[in-house]
């Protein structure tokens, strides 16, 4: 059985897409998304998207983490799946989905490819006791903020499994960020994730980057925030209210084609 796709990538943040339109995927085969977003044995990919049509929307995305199951929501990978519906003709330069946290709108810069996504409102943050920020952007964030030149050097891939695995968060999982707030003023805010689902470090997080810029803002941060991931940078802006509520908040950032094909499926998997 021959499955078609395509390659994106969002900042490093990357995706198996598959035009799933004839709603034709078995989202149920837990393993055979597995299969094609392992680096070693498919395509290899943080994430697969099937990209559905949908009466009241422009189209559906459904998302699905690197584990195979239906995931929350990926800020990347609904920039990812516009730029895809773009090249499909499914839109032109806006769109108006749905994703599994709700409906979304988002714009295509057609001089240089920037896709503007309109995440949900945040009603609200919740300070931890080790002095890090958790919110919900779609998808669950815990943000904690580092000394000054420790972010490089810092183990993501265990302190992140520690914390996501811990009491707290064991049954329901959070992703956690690691950040570090600018050295001088204007400059960018460098940040790692550990992402669930994929239970790994991420070249970068969508709804990761959110998360921070929105915790940052009690920094002292300001609409809009300049973010860099490992994978490269990302835009945030927002309206900050006083009661700690979040409003038009809108991530920014580059999706790009890497490849298409094919890819034989054993029936089996």
């Amino acid at each position: 059985m021959l499955l078609s796709f395509h390659k994106y990538q969002g900042t490093g943040n990357d995706f198996v897409m598959v035009d799933d339109r004839a709603h034709h995927f078995d989202e149920a085969n837990h393993q055979l998304v597995r299969f094609l977003c392992d680096r070693r044995r498919g395509i290899g990919a943080d994430g697969l998207i099937l990209l559905r049509l949908h009466e009241h929307y422009d189209f559906e995305m459904v998302y699905f983490n690197a584990d195979g199951y239906l995931g929350s929501m990926c800020g990347n990978g609904g920039r990812c799946t516009v730029a895809f519906a773009r090249q499909l003709g499914v839109i032109g330069t806006e769109a108006r989905f749905l994703a599994a946290d709700g409906p979304h709108e988002a714009r295509v810069d057609a001089a240089d490819g920037t896709v503007h996504l309109r995440m949900q409102d945040v009603l609200g943050q919740q300070e931890m006791e080790d002095g890090g920020v958790f919110l919900d952007t779609g998808s669950p964030h815990l943000v904690r903020f580092l000394p000054a030149s420790t972010l490089a050097e810092l183990n993501v891939f265990a302190e992140g499994r520690a914390i996501r695995y811990n009491d707290r968060f064991r049954e329901r999982g959070t992703n956690v960020n690691f950040v570090e707030s600018p050295a001088v003023p204007g400059q960018p805010w460098q940040v790692r994730t550990y992402e669930r689902g994929v239970e790994n470090e991420t070249l970068s997080c969508g709804t990761g980057v959110t998360a921070v810029a929105l915790a940052a803002s009690r920094r002292g941060a300001t609409s809009p925030v300049h973010l860099r991931t490992p994978g490269g940078d990302l835009r945030v802006r927002f309206d900050a209210h006083p009661d700690g509520s979040f409003t038009n908040v809108f991530l920014s950032g580059p999706a790009t084609r890497v490849f298409e094909g094919t890819i034989e499926v054993a029936r089996t998997v």
